[in-house]
């Protein structure tokens, strides 16, 4: 029966290997493809995974197999998933509070790192020898998979547990704009001494972590990184399926780092609507000066939307072309309108959302976006250099 078992198992890696890496020299293939490279090392292991409904493997027919189900026809043990923000299945809300559930289909345990606590814990760890990290990210310093990221590595390095992290590229990798957190603003949406966009995959990022020794008491973690094949940061790559419940579309994720600034003003992003982080508006703005128009109302993802059944008046930017930095003229325009009238445009979510308070200030000034942003050249230098020493690709 031993030899039967062995025999079912090598079989099936063949073929899941057939399906899923078969690819051509030159052509881009992502850590999770790569499944020759870690498979050998979760063979005989109990693992845990860091996963969602992004963490799947593309094959050569377009379709896609989730990285739990394709570990669990290889027969490998599966002791727990760990879910990030918007849960295992990635249809809650941002900052929705996710609770510990079993999964229908798989039945296995999925505990929440975006619910009583962002870490996993001691006693959820028990028994796993290694672990599993696959979160497709879109390189934004408030978006919260590398806050997960770095409590995953911490949990691992206090617990002696090796991490695997199948990397996948940024759609963001392009470019670095924005200022430096501070660290008197540090919180799960801004951990690190980063800008807005930093430039870096998740396996670069997690080398910046251990080799600035972010980690509380400066641990390091083992890891081991499946890096992406025939891959840079000028490698175009748009996201087979959406990484979390509001970035719908190629466009929305290049608008994300100029437009997720407004999530800490009275102006909505266009939550509740058919293209989320594609427009922005408010009943507060003048209809003469901002001249397209929505209504949010509650769907998935966004059960209730900043100024939901409220007609707003903003911008459409779906047909602008593709940034290459972060864009302050929106922001300020509105601040500016919102100033003569008279209304209150920014809340206490803004400091931490731009890492700073000195954005906010500059942008109350009157100051111009050139000027705004020569203020930031400084930090940027310095964090390139850093950035240097942890890349993988070009």
């Amino acid at each position: 029966m031993v030899v039967k078992s062995i025999f079912k198992n090598t079989v099936l890696f063949i073929v899941f290997l057939t399906c899923s890496c078969q690819a051509q020299d030159n052509k881009l293939t992502l850590g999770v493809q790569q499944v020759d490279k870690y498979a050998p090392m979760l063979m005989n292991k109990s693992v845990g995974i860091v996963a969602n409904a992004s963490s799947v493997i593309p094959n050569i027919k377009g379709n896609y197999v989730h990285l739990v189900d394709s570990l669990s026809y290889l027969n490998i043990r599966i002791k727990a998933v760990f879910a990030p923000e918007h849960g295992f299945r990635g249809t809650a809300e941002n900052g929705a509070v996710i609770v510990d559930e079993v999964d229908e289909k798989t039945q296995l345990p999925i505990y929440s790192l975006h619910g009583s606590h962002f870490k996993p814990s001691a006693e959820q760890l028990t028994g796993i020898d290694v672990m599993v990290f696959d979160l497709q990210d879109v390189g934004l310093r408030f978006y919260t998979y590398i806050s997960t990221l770095h409590y995953v590595m911490e949990a691992c390095a206090e617990q002696n547990i090796p991490l695997i992290i199948l990397d996948r590229p940024n759609p963001n990798a392009h470019y670095i704009d924005g200022p430096i957190l501070e660290l008197e603003h540090q919180s799960f949406v801004g951990m690190h001494p980063v800008p807005i966009v930093y430039g870096m995959t998740i396996g670069e990022y997690a080398q910046m972590i251990n080799g600035e020794k972010w980690l509380k008491n400066k641990l390091s973690c083992d890891i081991k990184i499946v890096s992406i094949k025939n891959y840079t940061h000028q490698t175009r790559y748009e996201l087979p399926l959406r990484p979390s419940p509001n970035l719908r579309s190629a466009k929305s994720i290049n608008l994300y780092p100029s437009l997720c600034l407004f999530e800490g003003t009275d102006v909505s992003v266009g939550r509740g609507t058919d293209h989320p982080f594609e427009v922005f508006g408010s009943p507060n703005l003048s209809e003469t000066l901002f001249n397209y128009s929505f209504m949010p109302v509650a769907q998935q993802g966004a059960t209730h939307p900043p100024h939901e059944g409220k007609l707003c008046y903003g911008r459409d930017l779906s047909d602008t072309e593709d940034l290459n930095y972060i864009n302050l003229e929106w922001l300020i325009e509105t601040y500016q309108d919102y100033k003569q009238s008279g209304k209150s445009f920014f809340n206490n979510y803004f400091h931490k959302l731009a890492g700073t308070h000195r954005l906010r200030a500059a942008i109350e000034k009157g100051e111009a976006q050139k000027d705004i942003k020569a203020d930031w050249q400084e930090g940027l230098e310095k964090f390139k250099a850093t950035r240097a020493h942890y890349l993988i690709y070009d």
